[in-house]
């Protein structure tokens, strides 16, 4: 006899949510890539130029993470989701006035997009804490799923879409869609009927980050979690810093072709996000943990294949795998936080998770060093090395060894002893 495994079926409270953060996200992925395009078009600005651009633009994933995790631990998260979104839409208004005015600046859509990036962290920081308040345990890996979906949708058409809206219609365009989608997200939000938290004791903000902190990196499934994923960041970006002049010089892409084997990272996040919910209804919870960082590690040696068989189509295939595992990786282990992080502390510990994006610029600094004196190959090797490194920390964890979601935990004191 088939047995048929029907999806999920997720609320419409949580519906909203996935649709807001589809706005969200997109709006984020135009704004993104259309600020270096106008900065570079319209303002003529140069290379050095661009990346203090560009250094303003993630700044605040740095500095903003923790206090919106203590503001998602304190207030509403609803409210400061739409709050946080608010906020970008009117920072990308005020980048589309001062364009119709002829008056934006380098300065100007520097603090701007500053701002708006300050709206992304809050929401990024918000959201994986506000999910588990809105769907059942059972059904908490697939609400994650859909959540990763439309990030990794938003992800793969944002910066093709902000591209086209510049170069054919103008960057005052680019900014009116991305504003007008965080209007949406705005919109959606307000749909969203958010279960009342008990209260928490005020303390000084200090100690209850140093708690969230604590939580994380004391816990024995989550430290090794938030220490992979610090390396992969390292080794990811380390390998995005030098792909380009490997691929022209080496691998003989175009600028196209440069863009389409870049492209095979979204296509693969779209496929793994579209896969997780079946796979984790069929492998152990900890096999599913366990094999974005081991896909990173044969995708790295995959790209590291390149020097010796320069072929276009490996790159690419390393690329897919870059991103169809660690999508696998991102939606399981924000499962696994969401379970047995006390609801308290859930913003805090959400926000100390992002603060492992600070290795990015590790990693591109690390690439820019090493590039520069032995070479993109060296690069490759590198990031392999390291990429091996973050699947030996995972699979010598006891988070691979779960066999299934843990049990949610609650608030009692005993929760925060558990670790």
């Amino acid at each position: 006899m088939t047995v048929i495994h029907h999806a999920p079926r997720l609320p419409k409270t949580f519906n909203r949510l996935a649709w807001s953060n589809l706005a969200a996200q997109s709006a984020e992925q135009i704004a993104l890539v259309a600020a270096p395009i106008v900065a570079v078009i319209m303002l003529g600005v140069g290379e050095g130029q661009t990346g203090l651009l560009q250094t303003a633009l993630t700044l605040p994933f740095i500095l903003f993470a923790i206090p919106a995790g203590l503001l998602a631990d304190r207030i509403s998260r609803r409210r400061l989701m739409a709050g946080a979104e608010g906020l970008r839409a009117g920072a990308l208004a005020a980048i589309l006035v001062l364009i119709w005015l002829d008056g934006l600046t380098l300065p100007l859509l520097a603090l701007l997009g500053f701002v708006a990036v300050c709206g992304t962290v809050a929401y990024s920081v918000a959201a994986p804490a506000l999910v588990p308040s809105l769907v059942t345990p059972d059904v908490l890996p697939a609400a994650n799923a859909r959540i990763e979906l439309a990030r990794t949708v938003a992800f793969a058409s944002g910066p093709a879409l902000g591209g086209v809206l510049v170069g054919w219609t103008g960057a005052a365009t680019a900014f009116g869609v991305a504003a007008a989608l965080s209007v949406i997200a705005v919109g959606l939000l307000s749909g969203i009927h958010e279960p009342v938290r008990s209260p928490a004791t005020r303390r000084h903000p200090l100690q209850e980050i140093k708690e969230g902190a604590a939580f994380v990196l004391h816990h024995p499934l989550l430290r090794p979690v938030f220490i992979t994923q610090f390396i992969f960041n390292t080794a990811s970006f380390l390998l995005l810093a030098v792909f380009v002049p490997y691929a022209v010089r080496r691998l003989g892409l175009s600028a196209i072709g440069i863009g389409l084997t870049l492209g095979m990272y979204g296509a693969g996040m779209v496929c793994g996000a579209l896969l997780a919910t079946r796979l984790m209804r069929r492998l152990a919870f900890g096999t599913v943990i366990g094999l974005g960082p081991v896909t990173g590690f044969v995708a790295a040696w995959v790209m590291a294949l390149t020097t010796y068989v320069p072929s276009p189509s490996l790159a690419g295939l390393s690329f897919f795998l870059l991103g169809a595992g660690p999508i696998l990786w991102v939606i399981s282990t924000t499962t696994l936080r969401q379970s047995v992080t006390p609801p308290s502390l859930l913003g805090r510990v959400s926000a100390i998770n992002i603060m492992s994006y600070g290795a990015r610029p590790l990693g591109s600094a690390l690439g820019a060093l090493v590039g520069g004196l032995f070479g993109a190959e060296a690069c490759l090797y590198l990031a392999a090395i390291i990429f091996g490194v973050q699947a030996l920390v995972i699979l010598l964890s006891p988070a691979v060894s779960l066999a299934r979601q843990p049990a949610m935990v609650g608030d009692g004191p005993e929760a925060l002893r558990a670790c």
